[in-house]
């Protein structure tokens, strides 16, 4: 079977000067190969009305989807919808649906509609509407050379969403009988090329026709188990428990799991609660936490501990242990946890300190030391990391392997993680 011809047009000033960064592509590109799609081509201008035009009629001719990202706002550098305009040689005109979706945007969240927000209604004579779930430009769609140009706006949760829930069924209706079936698994712990390492010596008679990708997204990993047609599909679960088998415990779940929701939903079945007491990370681990939703059922309350006088005041860290130890020592973590437990009185308590950088290192516990404390009264537990990178990424990594060691505690893992002894 033919497989679609897709061509992505992105547009905007922002993109072309770097102001902004160009993740869209990057996105969509991975939602359409959820289907065994692809963009042939990628291409972006300015907001040059000449440029849009050329381009719109150039791709247009050599594409089945044509799909344009940007230029639908409300402002006068938008010029999308005046280009198509153009290039299929119809009016510019009020398009009512276009118009009773920014109403109905606008008043769900008690905006008046104004003249700039009435020009997204402006579109081309003829074109039909692609709901925008999450945004208040319409996004539309048109033939012409006999390829179907789709818009969509650039902002990029409302990319997301509308490619998924309008574009990717008018795909699928225009690609009938195509077969796809991805597995996807998050992993943390382990690097890309560490994986792949383990992978390949482990499997060396893997088949062609199962697609094996890596995507990182720190500070997790996709793995992605992709196939094409359904004889390969066949033989997909076996290949599936392979992978599973070899990277045991550093698999936390499929899909889009990601390291908060999964600890949140534990503690939630175990009916459990958890305190935090935090030097490094600055607080990042209490605001994973709390960015799930019901997190409060679970989370007793955290302690960011930065200075000594904290340490010793709130915590009840002793100045001994300070003196004779240094703040980033195993004594210390210890008793940072178990402070913070008496204090909430939660069962479960976790505590990082470390030394994130750029300064502050020394030649005993140089920048990207860290120790963490991790467990419940009587049953604490510990483990120094060195993870030496840019002061972001090592709070990044710190929160996350905080999570993941009480992850592994709760579900009673006695695998000792790759990060242990590999950065």
């Amino acid at each position: 079977m033919k497989k679609l011809n897709i061509q992505l047009l992105l547009t905007g000033d922002e993109l072309m000067s770097g102001d902004v960064l160009d993740t869209n592509s990057c996105m969509m590109a991975d939602i359409l190969k959820q289907k065994g799609l692809v963009f042939n081509r990628k291409v972006t201008v300015g907001d040059n009305l000449e440029l849009l035009v050329q381009e719109i009629e150039h791709l247009s001719q050599d594409s089945d989807v044509l799909i344009i990202n940007g230029g639908l706002g409300p402002t006068i550098d938008d010029k999308t919808a005046e280009a198509l305009a153009l290039v299929v040689q119809q009016p510019l005109e009020e398009n009512p649906k276009a118009l009773s979706q920014l109403k109905k945007w606008c008043e769900s969240r008690g905006y008046e509609l104004n003249g700039p927000n009435r020009k997204q209604a402006l579109l081309p004579k003829g074109v039909d509407i692609l709901h925008n779930p999450t945004g208040s430009a319409p996004g539309f769609s048109i033939n012409h050379n006999n390829c179907l140009i789709m818009c969509t706006p650039g902002v990029p949760s409302e990319v997301k969403s509308m490619l998924q829930e309008s574009i990717m069924p008018v795909l699928d209706n225009i690609n009938p009988g195509a077969f796809t079936q991805v597995i996807r698994f998050q992993v943390f712990g382990m690097g890309e090329s560490s994986m792949q390492k383990t992978i390949t010596e482990a499997l060396p008679d893997w088949p062609d026709n199962i697609e094996l990708g890596f995507r990182a997204a720190f500070p997790q990993v996709e793995v992605k188990l992709t196939v094409h047609d359904k004889q390969a599909a066949q033989a997909l679960p076996h290949w599936q428990t392979q992978v599973e088998k070899l990277l045991g415990a550093h698999i936390i779940g499929e899909g889009d799991t990601q390291l908060p929701q999964l600890l949140v939903s534990l503690l939630q079945e175990q009916g459990s609660q958890l305190t935090l007491a935090e030097s490094c990370t600055g607080g990042l681990i209490a605001a994973k936490v709390t960015s799930v939703s019901g997190s409060s059922q679970v989370f007793e309350g955290g302690f960011v501990s930065y200075s000594n006088n904290i340490k010793m005041s709130l915590l009840d860290v002793t100045e001994n242990s300070l003196n004779e130890h240094g703040a980033v020592s195993e004594p210390v973590v210890q008793e940072m946890a178990e402070g913070a437990r008496k204090i909430t009185n939660a069962k479960w308590s976790l505590a990082v300190s470390g030394i994130a950088g750029p300064d502050g290192g020394s030649p005993e516990k140089p920048v990207g030391t860290v120790w963490l404390a991790w467990g419940q009264k009587d049953n604490m537990k510990t483990q120094k990391l060195f993870y030496p990178s840019s002061r972001e990424y090592f709070q990044e990594f710190v929160a996350c392997a905080a999570l993941d060691l009480l992850r592994r505690e709760l579900l009673g893992i006695k695998e000792k993680p790759f990060y242990f002894t590999k950065k």
